[in-house]
């Protein structure tokens, strides 16, 4: 399905007004936990996971995995009725690597999740790029002839140093081909990139987001990288701080791959949230609001917006 560009009065494609044209009404993810690991975790790939990773596989608000996914849905779905009585659901799962299972498993467990309400409208599945062979591929595009599927890439960063530095245990390639393959399959695909990683400068960043724009993705994640406790790179920043972005830099590099980005991507997220008593550094990440102001401030103060420096768009493909 072919993606729409942002109307003029806005800067970038920001997935809450693409959702609501899409379905008619606000649109929430409802994030499930389940169940799954991680090949970087149990020796297969590697074990500790990726130097970022929190304990929950960066699911932290996601639902208790102790729970059923019925139980999780209503949960979550409780709270956000709190504050919006009404509209349409994405189910996500984020936490860990969501293809990393046996094809059955996986066939049973998304078909239970979509049908866990009437108004869940797509299933966002979060992996690996090297986590989803043929036969789960297979799965995902079965599904899509009910309902709308969107795979979530973690590439984080097409330099090796970095991948390697950060225990990815996978390389840029995986992420081509996964983007290949599901793409042949005509399901939409979502690349999650951090900025900010350790020895990584702005020109670095913005590679990743020009290979990134040249893949042909629907959608973007980006975000500043979470210091976080119990995780690899949370110890090693509490016995030798090393550099990270400050705000004013990040707003910068930002706003720069926004003007990388075909105007018809669709922006996930400019920012992310990470829980207050995990998080270390840098503490203005707390501040999720003053971080989209102040990337829509300096993309007005550019007369600037997602596209602008673009040396493709998706009819080029």
């Amino acid at each position: 399905m072919r993606m729409q560009k942002p109307p003029e009065t806005k800067r970038y494609h920001a997935l809450s007004d693409d959702l609501a044209d899409r379905y008619g009404k606000k649109t929430f993810k409802v994030a499930l936990d389940g169940g799954f690991t991680c090949p970087n975790r149990d020796g297969t790939k590697g074990v500790g996971g990726c130097a970022f990773c929190t304990l929950r596989g960066s699911g932290d608000f996601a639902g208790d995995r102790r729970l059923s996914l019925r139980d999780q849905f209503d949960a979550q779905l409780s709270i956000m009725k709190r504050k919006w009585p009404e509209g349409k659901y994405v189910v996500y799962f984020q936490a860990f690597t969501n293809t990393y299972a046996d094809s059955s498993l996986l066939k049973r467990l998304y078909e239970t999740a979509a049908g866990l309400h009437p108004d869940i409208v797509g299933l966002n599945v979060g992996t690996r790029p090297d986590c989803v062979p043929d036969d789960i591929v297979a799965v995902l595009k079965g599904l899509s002839s009910k309902t709308d599927v969107t795979v979530e890439l973690g590439l984080q960063t097409i330099h090796p140093t970095t991948q390697k530095a950060m225990n990815l245990c996978y390389a840029t390639a995986d992420f081509d081909d996964a983007v290949r393959r599901l793409h042949q399959a005509g399901l939409a695909v979502v690349a999650h990139v951090i900025d900010g990683l350790p020895g990584e400068t702005p020109a670095m960043m913005l590679d990743t987001i020009r290979h990134v724009a040249r893949s042909g993705v629907a959608g973007v994640k980006l975000h500043m990288l979470h210091v976080m406790k119990g995780t690899a790179l949370g110890l090693r920043y509490e016995s030798d701080p090393f550099p990270l972005l400050t705000l004013p830099a990040y707003v910068s590099v930002v706003c720069d791959q926004l003007e990388l980005l075909p105007p018809d991507v669709v922006i996930h997220r400019l920012t992310g949230d990470a829980p207050a008593e995990l998080l270390i550094a840098p503490q203005w990440t707390r501040k999720k609001f003053v971080v989209q102001n102040e990337i829509d401030k300096e993309l007005r103060r550019r007369d600037s917006r997602q596209g602008a420096k673009c040396a493709r768009t998706h009819d080029d493909l």
